[in-house]
């Protein structure tokens, strides 16, 4: 009876809403998924060829890095608009947009992860007989994955959360169901739908972290050498000043 007087009386927490709605929100949070997971692998595949291009200097730097600034910059209703005649009303508008999002974080971290990668590393690649695209696979990009990864991420949870732009057009997961119940004033409706929100972007920021952890072993070898450097430093300042 509870239960059934929280619907009633438009309480924000209302476990009945979550039991007699699971079917609706289960599809849109299938549907979240599948739009951000898409979206962020897409992106990662256009950020790639042009973090190369843009590394080749900076006649291609400035207008890589200019326009996909620029594209961060258009607010998504206008994103969508422009896309519309191209794409019409279907999930592939809001992946487009969301693909051109995502490509601002995921260039500058691609681009930020090879040239971080010594030049001295591909020196004695390209003297062991490693041709370009040899380095590339073999070198360059296993050394810059902690910066890509982390772009990932940040793409990913930023993803997660403009997905819910896609109400406009019906293909916004989770959104979908957030958008109609702020004009009604519904409150479970809202608060359920953006709390699951909150827990797709940690979950995936979490096994985003647990991949790049399980890919980066020797980012975490790094960190106690460090340590120890440290340690040893201190040591022999407060040896020098006792002397």
């Amino acid at each position: 009876m509870a239960g059934q007087n929280c619907l009633v009386e438009n309480d924000w927490i209302c476990w009945d809403y979550v039991t007699s709605r699971s079917p609706e929100l289960t599809d849109a949070t299938v549907q979240h998924v599948w739009i951000t997971g898409v979206s962020v692998l897409i992106g990662l595949a256009v950020s790639l060829p042009l973090a190369l291009l843009a590394r080749r200097g900076r006649r291609w730097a400035a207008p890589v890095l200019g326009l996909t600034t620029l594209l961060y910059t258009v607010p998504s209703l206008a994103m969508f608009s422009l896309l519309l005649p191209l794409f019409g009303l279907s999930a592939s508008l809001v992946v487009t947009g969301l693909v051109l999002y995502s490509l601002t974080i995921l260039v500058r971290n691609a681009m930020a992860g090879l040239e971080a990668v010594p030049e001295e590393v591909r020196e004695a690649a390209r003297g062991m007989g490693y041709g370009p695209a040899r380095l590339l696979w073999q070198v360059e990009l296993p050394l810059a994955l902690p910066a890509l990864l982390a772009g990932v991420r940040i793409a990913t949870v930023s993803t997660v959360a403009l997905t819910t732009v896609g109400s406009i057009v019906g293909k916004g997961g989770l959104g979908n169901l957030i958008a109609p119940a702020v004009n009604s004033s519904f409150k479970a409706q809202v608060l359920t739908a953006s709390v699951l929100c909150v827990l797709l972007a940690l979950v995936a920021d979490l096994l985003l972290l647990g991949l790049q952890r399980l890919l980066t072993p020797w980012t975490r070898a790094a960190r106690p050498a460090r340590t120890e450097r440290a340690g040893r430093a201190a040591r022999l300042t407060r040896t020098a000043k006792g002397a």
